[in-house]
């Protein structure tokens, strides 16, 4: 019976705190042998299309990709869910946002939307080695479908703008909770986990097959919609009461570890 093993990006595969944005060989090896021995593999992020490197949209490493924290589900190159915010909320709180000085960024598939002047969040993306040059710099916002936004701002919360979007009917997402200069908007009615539910409902893999890695507070619904949850060790408290396994940490190559120690467990172990 196949499996769908769905990855976490940053703190599971990378480390961009620690300057880290590609992966390491003994991962890139582990997830190869996983592929051999029959494995679905996916991306579960909520990285959009144009922020992901070569390392992982151009390596033949994965069959497909979660993205957008479920908004966008990829398999094989192909679209095979997605949920775009309503247009009227998108430009209302772009509207809010402008008149408060808080840069933007429009994510879709396959284009990401942000202005020439946002100079701030341009440099977020430039310091974590995001190709800014596949950005769209010029754009007419009501052709536009978005599935996810983020924010830039100059004070902490953004005098309470962050926590309004926050309440906004139908919306969800999260302030960055070190400096809350930075959030991010989506739909509340997806996640990492109902991105993976499409895909293994599309693929009629059953939830007792899947696997997820993952570190963060936007892996807690994914933990819960797989059958196995394994845990980097540099997640928090909160994300490791989730975990199946705790595993090494994203430095350490904690994924390559739980690739072969849990799901592959033994030299000819087939997934499918």
């Amino acid at each position: 019976m196949s499996k769908a093993v769905f990855f976490d990006i940053d703190g599971t595969l990378i480390n961009i705190k620690n300057g880290q944005t590609s992966m390491h060989e003994a991962v890139r090896a582990a997830i190869r042998d996983l592929r051999r021995a029959g494995c679905y593999t996916f991306i579960a992020s909520g990285r959009p299309w144009a922020y992901l490197s070569p390392d992982f949209t151009s390596s033949g490493l994965f069959d497909g990709f979660v993205l957008l924290n479920g908004a966008i589900v990829l398999l094989d190159g192909r679209v095979i869910f997605r949920r775009d915010l309503p247009l009227p909320t998108v430009k209302e709180i772009v509207a809010i946002a402008e008149a408060n000085g808080i840069e933007y960024i429009l994510e879709s598939w396959p284009d990401v939307y942000l202005k020439t002047e946002y100079r701030g969040l341009e440099k977020v993306y430039r310091d974590i080695d995001i190709p800014v040059d596949r950005f769209v710099r010029d754009y007419e916002l009501d052709r536009l479908s978005v599935g996810k936004m983020e924010f830039l701002c100059g004070t902490p919360g953004a005098g309470g703008i962050f926590h309004k979007f926050l309440a906004w009917p139908g919306l969800t997402g999260l302030i960055d909770p070190t400096l809350q200069r930075y959030m991010e908007l989506y739909s509340a009615e997806v996640s990492k986990a109902t991105g993976i539910q499409q895909a293994l409902s599309y693929l009629n893999i059953p939830v007792e097959q899947s696997y997820a890695f993952g570190d963060g507070l936007n892996d807690l619904e994914m933990m819960d919609a797989v059958g196995h949850s394994l845990v980097m060790g540099n997640a928090g408290r909160e994300l490791k009461a989730r975990a199946e396994h705790v595993l090494p940490t994203v430095d350490e190559d904690g994924a390559a570890e739980g690739i072969y120690r849990y799901i592959l467990k033994r030299q000819g172990f087939s997934c499918r």
